[in-house]
């Protein structure tokens, strides 16, 4: 008698405040002040709109202006420094701030055979590293416009609302997912065509007015609430290199040794009385 085999299936995550405990773009912004991209008064409007996310009090109109904040700001930026920022200073940004039950809900997906997706409105240069770390073997994300190497300050794909839902469609074609038998779990009620797309929605660490929708819906609420340092997570995972992310590593330990170069220089170029880090 034939088996037949089993569909595909996968959990898709938002990363901020879902996966991670703030904001992957804005955490980054002291970072970029001291790869000399932004000044010091970037660093602060960025703080606070950090602190705006973070107490839930970000509505879409909101976003929507931070989103357009950040894309004039990086309008003009090297690509390739950006990247060796980030790989630079991944660990140090991002490790602190893992959602221990995130972690232990991207293990027990995979121990399940299911494909991890991390599905996040922030720019894929942030979001692709980060997906590396935690194992996913796909990332969908926001994606801006680059012309001779440098950014352009335009939007060339915004993973944002119903562009998640489309894109996790698209997935779904391709990779062969039956989203009946796929799960989602998002912090945002703007996510809720990513959720809408799949058969096990979870939403986690809501605001009121997402809680009652939620619950109107009979919805899982998720209360994520222990950070924890991602390498710490890692052994535990026991995650092996997949597939789809294998050449990204290579890639990303080849950005992270150029990073450090690019460091070191800037650090040489300081002592002897050259423009260092953080010259503004």
């Amino acid at each position: 008698m034939e088996i037949l085999a089993q569909p595909r299936t996968a959990a898709f995550f938002d990363l901020d405040k879902t996966v991670i405990a703030k904001s992957s773009a804005l955490t980054f912004s002291r970072s970029f002040y001291q790869g000399g991209l932004i000044n010091r008064r970037a660093v602060l409007r960025s703080a606070y709109a950090q602190f705006v996310y973070l107490l839930g009090a970000a509505d879409h109109d909101q976003t929507e202006r931070m989103r357009e904040y950040v894309s004039s700001l990086c309008r003009g930026w090297n690509v390739n420094q950006v990247k060796e920022i980030v790989a630079e200073t991944l660990h140090e940004v991002i490790d602190p701030i893992i959602y221990d039950e995130a972690a232990s809900l991207i293990e027990q997906h995979h121990a399940a055979g299911r494909d991890v997706v991390i599905v996040s409105t922030s720019g894929a240069e942030v979001v692709e590293p980060i997906g590396e770390l935690l194992g996913a073997d796909r990332v969908v994300a926001t994606r801006m416009v680059v012309a001779d190497g440098c950014y352009t300050g335009e939007v060339e794909y915004y993973a944002y609302g119903p562009a998640k839902a489309e894109a996790i469609a698209e997935l779904a074609v391709s990779e062969g997912y039956d989203l009946s038998r796929c799960y989602a779990y998002s912090d945002s009620v703007t996510d809720l065509p990513m959720l809408e797309a799949v058969g096990h929605p979870h939403v986690v660490n809501p605001d009121r007015t997402f809680r009652r929708e939620a619950m109107s819906r009979e919805w899982p609420v998720l209360t994520f609430e222990r950070p924890v340092r991602l390498r710490q997570r890692l052994p535990a995972l026991g995650i092996p290199p997949r597939p789809a992310l294998a050449a990204g590593a290579a890639v990303a330990a080849a950005a992270c040794a150029a990073g450090l170069v690019w460091w070191a220089s800037k650090r040489r170029a300081a002592r002897v009385g050259g423009p260092g880090l953080g010259t503004v």
